[in-house]
């Protein structure tokens, strides 16, 4: 069983699993009558934002760090109990229990207690009595003040993809009507009279005879023909466009007030 001394400077260090680094340790809370610690939560993830319990009764220190005989996976999945509540009920000391395997008996036990003797935790700060050891980050033992810490919201944006856009040149067919001029010869007969001009050509022949004159007649027929040309250049661009989006959080800050022995509470600080 580790000693509250031990557990003062595992604060804020890092819980080792049997698969490495689990994260860091956020609080120890200790057994309500025997006051030795029992339970410690272990800041897990994304950015630390949540906090598993895991029992102390098989853990071990070396140097700064906490070791523990279960995998990162195991310590992530432990049932979800409010570490800011201070303290562990029955029902949840022995669900976390049965979640690692082991007994609630044996468990108390081993923590100063006899078999089946309730057992949980206070919060508090002082190492004389039982409570949370080092959930204030000036430390129990450290000085006459106390760190009052609050959360800071940080707003920023990441790249994401969003989706893909791509060119892709297909062929269609059109039907292109045009009108075009086209010329057809056709014949007609024209008739001249015989004057002094054309006498001699009149005459120049017999004077009764058969023969024929024969005309080449043409016409125009329309004629189609295609070309390829390029007609312009086609290409992907992006815009960027700037919207406002408004994004919400909680952030939690510690409040501190001055407790008398009446009961009464006055000058607080931190809203």
């Amino acid at each position: 069983m580790l000693s509250i001394d031990q557990v003062k400077t595992l604060i804020g260090g890092q819980a080792h699993g049997q698969d490495g680094k689990i994260g860091k340790v956020g609080q120890v809370f200790l057994d309500d009558q025997t006051g030795q610690p029992e339970w410690a939560t272990v800041n897990t993830g994304l950015f630390g934002t949540k906090e598993s319990f895991v029992p102390l009764a098989e853990a071990t220190v070396d140097g700064d760090a906490l070791r523990l005989p279960y995998d990162k996976d195991t310590v992530k999945g432990a049932p979800q109990v409010d570490a800011e509540a201070g303290h562990l009920s029955e029902a949840e000391e022995a669900e976390l229990y049965r979640y690692y395997g082991l007994s609630y008996s044996e468990s108390t036990s081993d923590s100063g207690l006899a078999a089946g003797t309730t057992t949980g935790t206070t919060t508090g700060t002082t190492t004389g009595t039982t409570g949370t050891v080092g959930h204030d980050t000036s430390g129990p033992t450290t000085d006459d003040a106390m760190t009052r810490s609050e959360e800071r919201v940080h707003v920023g944006t990441e790249r994401v993809q969003t989706g893909t856009a791509r060119l892709r040149k297909y062929i269609v067919s059109e039907d292109v009507t045009r009108t075009v001029p086209v010329r057809t010869e056709t014949v007609h007969v024209e008739r001249e009279p015989i004057t002094d001009a054309n006498r001699s050509a009149a005459y120049s022949g017999p004077e009764l005879s058969e023969e024929e004159h024969e005309v080449t007649l043409t016409s125009e027929r329309p004629v189609v023909a295609k070309e390829t040309v390029p007609v312009e250049r086609v290409r992907l661009d992006k815009d960027v466009v700037t919207e406002q989006e408004t994004v919400e959080a909680t952030a939690r800050k510690e409040q501190v007030e001055l407790v008398d022995e009446t009961g009464t509470t006055s000058d607080r600080t931190g809203r």
